[in-house]
């Protein structure tokens, strides 16, 4: 039976430990289940990867060290800053699990990434075998034209599928949402996510402010 990408992966990283890929292919060879086999080879590479470690808070490339206390879950307005940042963290959570069709869902439908084909979205990620991300604390919630904005920075890390090595980016989500205005729905009335670009601290100009664009874009394959 014909192994998956990762396994084969797996393989490669461990031909120089010790050679239990051949055992491995034996196992296969002898009707072992494969599934049980890849995963198998994936605790064992992971044991000899590179540990994931971004950047601490406060640390160059980490995220701002937030001040404020922690808001108790249970208390978070949906509608407010940490109900925007809540939205955040569903998104990566849903990248962290491969559901990169309810990961676009989270973005505004208008936007260059919301509306994109769903096959090219997924393609943005395949580059890597995990995806996490670590929140910091939202901005202050600005208005416009009836329009809520609100940014959330995001230490995203993870590891690229190619060699397994860590890959680290301190990015900013921008979410919009309808500002409770007559005649707008419910779903507008929710946050959603307008762009995704470069950390730009409050005091600086972001570098590319308006632009759609995924915490991997530099990483699609053109």
């Amino acid at each position: 039976m014909r192994l998956g990408s990762s396994a084969v992966l797996a393989l490669l990283l461990l031909a120089a430990c010790d050679g239990r890929e051949e055992s491995a292919i034996d196992n296969l060879a002898n009707g072992a289940n494969a599934a049980q086999v890849e995963n198998n080879f994936r605790a064992e590479a992971q044991a000899v990867l590179e540990p994931l470690n971004p950047p601490a808070p406060g640390m160059p490339g980490g995220l701002p060290v937030d001040p404020q206390p922690v808001v108790e879950e249970g208390s978070i307005d949906p509608k407010g800053a940490q109900g925007a940042a809540q939205v955040v963290q569903g998104y990566y959570g849903l990248l962290e699990e491969k559901r990169y069709n309810d990961a676009q869902d989270l973005w505004n439908d208008n936007s260059a990434m919301g509306a994109e084909d769903d096959a090219r979205f997924a393609a943005r990620f395949r580059g890597f075998s995990e995806i996490h991300a670590q929140l910091g604390a939202p901005g202050a919630i600005e208005g416009a034209a009836g329009s809520l904005f609100v940014t959330v920075p995001v230490q995203v890390y993870g590891r690229l599928a190619a060699n397994g090595k860590p890959w680290y980016r301190l990015r900013q989500v921008t979410l919009r949402r309808a500002n409770d205005v007559p005649g707008s729905s419910e779903a507008d009335r929710r946050w959603h996510i307008e762009s995704i670009g470069p950390y730009a601290p409050p005091t600086e100009e972001a570098a590319e402010t308006g632009n759609a664009i995924s915490a991997t874009d530099s990483l699609l394959k053109k």
